[in-house]
């Protein structure tokens, strides 16, 4: 087996946790932000350092690569270095700074490779300026038109295109992920979860991505003054939509265990509190593994009653995606070397969405996770000791080099 260097890594991670550092202990690095363009500038700079070509494509997507020996398809991993406002300092970074470790690791160890090895950042995975999430790893993939995305605007009225322009990381679309020219693509990722940690587990093996729907819920009612109408004369869509939230939480939660749910955005209006509220909508988040579970939450949301509470009530779609499965063999890799280096792991699948999954439709690809101490992710108090990190980086190392072999 090969190990990558701790303290290396943890020097990467201090060092990067720098670029859009708030007082809290987090990062604020918003995609093509002053502090996104200085992290790239640092990863450029260090992988240019170990001789890796680099290239940028027409999303402003990087490609670092270290030659094979051979003239053979590439291997490649990655992340992304965009955060949320106020996020942590693992989520996206991590799956760059251990596959730039796995690259170091190769390099400096003098390991020769049949294939080149090359290290990804993803553009824009977050979509906390440009909406939406994923979105170079969408274009690429063809999941999202490009036109359309550059014409995407931030809070300030700034494209994405005209941040891309002016970033310096607009490169040539010959510089594009290609499928012909890939042989696999492996991401590790926090697992943004409580569960490898509650489980006292080292190493989340991936099988996959669940699918999930999205829906909004609409209830219309009467404004009318709080202090006049009675309660028997009310048409109050408020109440309409907690009674709706309270049934389907209780229907939903019969469904499966696995199956986790969200009525995450409430909006009331007019939103005063002398005016009983004529407009209500909340959003349905549902994930599960298993399509027919989530075939069952929409029967759920299909079967609502078109009125309750003398409100009306509607329904929509806002978006979904199918359950995404990893590449076997690569799966059992990743497996294999979490044994043989004798660490404890499990299969299972991410509940978050992650660019790999728009490249498993392209490319044998596949994940890891690492734990995150109570869970947290999307916030300052994200963490991943370094002892949790090095092990993913060596779980990485060695499934690139099974896989060179093949």
């Amino acid at each position: 087996m090969q190990y990558c260097n701790k303290d290396r890594l943890q020097d990467k991670i201090t060092t990067f946790s720098q670029f859009g550092a708030t007082a809290g202990g987090g990062i604020t690095r918003l995609s093509l932000s002053q502090a996104a363009l200085d992290a790239r500038a640092e990863f450029c700079s260090r992988c240019k350092k170990l001789g890796m070509e680099v290239k940028t494509d027409d999303m402003g997507n990087i490609y670092a690569t270290v030659k094979g020996t051979e003239d053979l398809p590439a291997i490649s991993m990655g992340s992304h270095l965009d955060s949320v406002v106020k996020g942590g300092n693992y989520d996206g970074v991590l799956g760059v700074l251990t596959a730039l470790e796995t690259a170091e690791t190769i390099v400096t160890d003098g390991i020769k490779t049949r294939h080149p090895i090359t290290v990804i950042v993803w553009t824009n995975e977050e979509g906390a300026r440009f909406d939406p999430a994923m979105m170079s790893s969408g274009v690429i993939t063809g999941k999202f038109d490009r036109d359309a995305m550059l014409a995407v605007k931030d809070k300030e009225g700034m494209t994405f295109g005209e941040a891309l322009k002016a970033s310096g990381y607009l490169g040539d679309v010959k510089n594009r992920l290609n499928p012909n020219a890939q042989k696999a693509y492996l991401e590790l990722h926090i697992e943004q979860g409580p569960v490898l940690e509650a489980e006292h587990l080292e190493i989340g093996i991936l099988e996959g991505v669940v699918g999930m729907v999205n829906y909004e819920i609409h209830t219309a009612g009467q404004a009318d003054h709080a202090g006049t109408t009675p309660m028997k004369m009310r048409r109050d869509a408020l109440h309409a939509a907690a009674e709706l939230i309270c049934d389907l939480y209780d229907k939903l939660s019969k469904i499966d265990d696995e199956l986790v749910f969200t009525m995450g955005r409430i909006t009331a209006l007019p939103n005063v509190h002398t005016v009983i509220p004529d407009d209500v909508r909340f959003t349905l988040d549902a994930r599960h593994k298993d399509p027919a579970v989530v075939q069952q939450v929409v029967e759920v949301i299909k079967n609502l009653p078109t009125e309750l509470e003398k409100c009306a009530v509607s329904y929509k779609e806002l978006w979904s995606r199918k359950t995404v499965k990893f590449y076997d063999s690569f799966v059992d890799i990743v497996e294999k070397n979490v044994n043989g280096l004798g660490y404890t792991g499990k299969r299972m699948y991410s509940g978050p969405g992650h660019d790999a999954q728009y490249v498993a439709d392209v490319l044998p690809t596949t994940m890891i996770f690492v734990p995150s101490v109570d869970g947290h992710s999307h916030c300052e108090e994200e963490k991943t000791p370094i002892d949790d990190c090095v092990r993913g980086a060596n779980v990485l190392l060695n499934t690139v080099l099974d896989i060179d072999k093949l």
